[in-house]
């Protein structure tokens, strides 16, 4: 199977965006080669900043550069875009409203061996609790490509969250993508598994196993975390009296914490979500922390039998 980084695609995309439009200015944090903005870098020189290791003064920029009527799509780590430089992205950025991209990469646990201090366990929650903010979470390269654009399209704040290891592509070019509605992937009556990110192409994996033991289960994967959609969540609790939310992130304030506020409010069901359990990452391989956090397709598939008896 193909695999590509979302930040790869990332890269990529935003050249091709350039080249549409002029008024897309890109920043970046001192680390262009990591992001990939580096390849916008080389194509618009006129139009990059490197604002040097100093995110608040990046997103600071970007928030001057939006007022002025640009575009800016500001890349850094997911940890420093988020943590570092929250306030600056709250009252320069969401409290104004103003059209700026933060596209961060190296999201989640997978990032690996630079360990927790550097893995961004909590980036979801915190730009999601944040009025005018729009937050999506590409499952694989197309979908990361097709997020540049649309997010585009979305005058105001979005935070594009992206990874670093390969990820294997799930969808075709030509699939559909539109901001706040979900892409279903699979239907099933018994249960229903709502993913985001890498997690999407594991939730399909577990799906396929279960198949075989005659119990199926829908996926779907909610791209859009915020705004959410709240129709199919709703649609597939009527449908299917179970769900189980997946993500690399933490179980609290994530996409996990978002279905079930909807669940709660409008359709009561048993939720089960699996995610990082209120802990800290570590060093590690990207499999070997998966595996660690029980982040796994064998881990899904499990819960998805123990939801069944929750029915």
């Amino acid at each position: 199977m193909k695999k590509i980084a979302t930040r790869d695609a990332y890269g990529k995309a935003l050249v091709e965006l350039g080249k549409q439009h002029q008024d897309v200015v890109v920043l970046d944090a001192d680390l262009s080669k990591s992001t990939k903005t580096a390849d916008f870098a080389r194509e618009f020189p006129e139009r990059f900043i490197n604002a040097g290791i100093a995110e608040q003064n990046m997103v600071g920029m970007a928030a001057g550069l939006a007022s002025a009527g640009k575009t800016v799509y500001a890349s850094t780590f997911a940890i420093f875009a988020t943590g570092r430089a929250f306030e600056v992205v709250r009252n320069s950025v969401a409290y104004s409203n103003m059209n700026v991209k933060l596209c961060a990469s190296h999201a989640g646990i997978t990032v690996g061996e630079d360990g927790g201090s550097h893995q961004s366990v909590e980036d979801i929650a915190l730009m999601r609790s944040m009025p005018n903010m729009t937050v999506v979470v590409p499952a694989d390269g197309v979908s990361a490509a097709q997020a540049v654009f649309a997010i585009y399209d979305i005058k105001g704040p979005a935070y594009l969250r992206l990874g670093r290891p390969a990820v294997p592509v799930i969808y075709q070019e030509n699939s559909p993508f539109k901001i706040g509605q979900a892409n279903r992937l699979r239907r099933g009556k018994d249960a229903a598994i709502i993913a985001c990110g890498i997690m999407v192409g594991k939730a399909l994996e577990a799906a396929q196993q279960l198949a075989q033991e005659g119990i199926e289960v829908a996926v779907v994967d909610m791209h859009t975390i915020k705004p959410l959609d709240e129709a199919i969540i709703i649609e597939l609790a009527r449908e299917t009296g179970a769900i189980l939310t997946v993500e690399e992130h933490s179980i609290i304030g994530g996409l996990g914490s978002a279905v079930c506020e909807t669940v709660c409010a409008q359709y009561p069901v048993p939720v089960i979500r699996m995610g990082i359990n209120d802990s800290f990452g570590q060093s590690g391989g990207p499999d070997e922390l998966l595996q660690y956090y029980g982040l796994t397709v064998e881990k899904i598939v499990n819960n998805v039998r123990d939801l069944m008896r929750k029915k």
